[in-house]
């Protein structure tokens, strides 16, 4: 039995909560995550995250929280 859309694209929505969490955590916020509704309609089996476009300031913070987690082992 095939998948819908929906079903597809489930995983995907639960990464970029997943996701969208762990920024807000970090104090970066990201207005464009989603999930990518080009992939989402196709039979792939999972649809892509569509990080979006963000302005300069939400890239340092993006940038200074990698960073971070990086050097916390």
């Amino acid at each position: 039995m095939e998948m819908t859309s929906s079903e597809r694209a489930r995983p995907t929505r639960e990464a970029v909560e997943y996701l969208r969490a762990a920024l807000r955590d970090a104090g970066v916020a990201l207005p464009s995550l989603g999930v990518d509704p080009v992939t989402a309609a196709t039979g792939e089996p999972f649809a892509l995250v569509e990080l979006g476009r963000c302005n300069v300031r939400t890239a340092v913070r993006l940038a200074d929280a990698l960073r971070g987690a990086g050097g916390a082992s």
